[in-house]
C-alpha cells in the first residue's frame, strides 16, 4: 500500500526541508489539496525543483476546467476532482500519462462513480471533511470500500481521512491502493516512525473485527443438510477466497472446507476417488476469531498459530457465525 504524504497538513515546516525529510523516508506520494488555489501550482513548480517523487494533487473546485492547462502541461501522475463540487459531467482533460481518479466524501454513494467508470483509474474515498486535516476515519467507510471493491474489481480505491497505523493495517487488508497522511504523518516527532507504524502491524488498537470483516451475507457459506460435496467445491471457486464455510441450521459454525482440506481429501482417497466424502474435505474444528476481538488480539491469534493463517471465520456469542476474514490483499500489500 503506498503512503502520499499530505503536504499542507504541517502548518509550522517550509515546503522544502519537509520535502527533503520525507524523501529521506523513502515516501511514495506526495498529496496535495487545491481548495480552488492556483498558487497550488506555484508549489508543485518547487516541488517539482527539489524532487522527483510523484504528485498526487486532489481538486476541489465548482469549475476544475481552470486547473486543466496546468495538468496538462505539467505531467502530474495522479489528479482527483472531488464529485460533489461538480456542477455538471466532468470531461476530463488530455494527459495521457496522468492517472485520474473520482473523490466522494462519505456520505455520498459509490454508485456515481458509475457515470466516471471510463475515465478515472481509481476513487478516492474521503473519510473526513475535505480539505482539512486531523479529522476521526469514520468506521462505516469499512464496508464502502469493500462494496466499490466488488462493484468495480478493476479500479483502485485510495483513501483520504483519519489515516493512523491503525487504520492503516485495515485498510491494507481490505486492499487499498494508496492512503493520504496528514497530520498523523507530517506532524509527527518522526516521520520515519510514522511511515514505518503506516507499514506495518498495528499494537495498539479500538477498532473491533466486526467493524471491517466480511459480512456474512456476502461471505462463502452454506447451509448443513443442503449441499452436496458438489456445492462445496463450487463455492470455495465461486468466491475466489480459498475456502468456504458451513453454518447450522441455527447458524452456528460447523466447520469450513479449504483448497488444504480438498487437497488432503483427494490424497487419502488417491486410490479410489469414489470413496471421497463430504467429512473428508471438511475440517470440523476450524481457527476462529471473536467479532469483538480488536486488531491487537487478532495478530496475536495469528502469530501464535503454528500454521499460516490466510484466513478466519468470525463467530459471535454461542459460536453463531458472523462474517470472515481474509488477508489476501494484506498478504499482497508486502509484495
Amino acid at each position: 500500500m503506498k503512503i502520499s504524504a499530505s503536504l499542507y497538513s504541517s502548518k509550522k515546516r517550509p515546503l522544502e526541508p519537509l520535502i527533503e525529510e520525507l524523501d529521506q523516508c523513502h515516501i511514495d506520494l506526495f498529496h496535495i489539496d487545491c481548495n480552488d488555489d492556483p498558487s497550488v501550482f506555484d508549489d508543485i513548480k518547487e516541488i517539482r525543483q527539489i524532487s522527483s517523487t510523484p504528485i498526487d494533487i486532489h481538486i476541489i473546485s465548482d469549475r476544475p476546467e481552470q486547473y486543466f492547462s496546468q495538468i496538462e502541461s505539467m505531467d502530474l501522475e495522479y489528479v482527483t476532482f472531488q464529485y460533489e463540487n461538480l456542477s455538471s459531467k466532468l470531461v476530463f482533460p488530455n494527459a495521457p500519462d496522468t492517472q485520474f481518479g473520482l473523490a466522494i466524501t462519505s456520505d455520498t454513494p459509490i454508485e456515481v462513480f458509475s457515470e466516471y467508470a471510463d475515465d478515472c483509474d481509481f476513487i478516492l474515498i474521503m473519510t473526513t471533511t475535505p480539505g482539512q486535516s486531523g479529522g476521526k476515519f469514520r468506521k462505516d467507510n469499512f464496508k464502502k470500500i469493500r462494496k466499490f471493491r466488488n462493484a468495480f474489481p478493476g479500479k483502485e480505491i485510495h483513501v483520504d481521512g483519519g489515516v493512523n497505523h491503525e487504520v492503516g493495517f485495515i485498510l491494507r487488508m481490505l486492499g487499498v491502493h494508496s492512503v493520504v497522511s496528514g497530520s498523523y504523518l507530517v506532524n509527527h516527532q518522526s516521520i520515519g516512525a510514522a511511515l514505518l507504524h503506516l507499514k506495518s502491524s498495528s499494537i495498539h488498537s479500538d477498532y473491533q473485527i466486526k467493524d471491517f470483516m466480511i459480512d456474512l451475507a456476502d461471505a462463502p457459506v452454506l447451509l448443513e443438510g443442503e449441499y452436496v460435496m458438489r456445492d462445496m467445491i463450487q463455492s470455495i471457486e465461486d468466491h475466489s477466497l480459498g475456502f468456504t464455510m458451513i453454518a447450522g441450521q441455527d447458524g452456528s459454525l460447523k466447520g469450513l472446507s479449504s483448497n488444504a482440506d480438498l487437497r488432503r481429501g483427494l490424497l487419502k482417497n488417491i486410490d479410489d476417488l469414489n470413496q471421497l466424502d463430504v467429512h473428508d474435505i471438511l475440517n470440523e474444528s476450524p481457527v476462529t476469531i471473536n467479532q469483538n476481538a480488536t486488531i491487537s488480539e487478532l495478530l496475536d491469534l495469528i502469530q501464535h498459530e503454528r500454521f499460516l493463517i490466510s484466513f478466519l471465520p468470525v463467530i459471535g456469542e454461542q459460536n453463531k457465525l458472523t462474517g470472515a476474514l481474509t488477508f489476501i490483499n494484506l498478504i499482497r500489500s508486502e509484495s
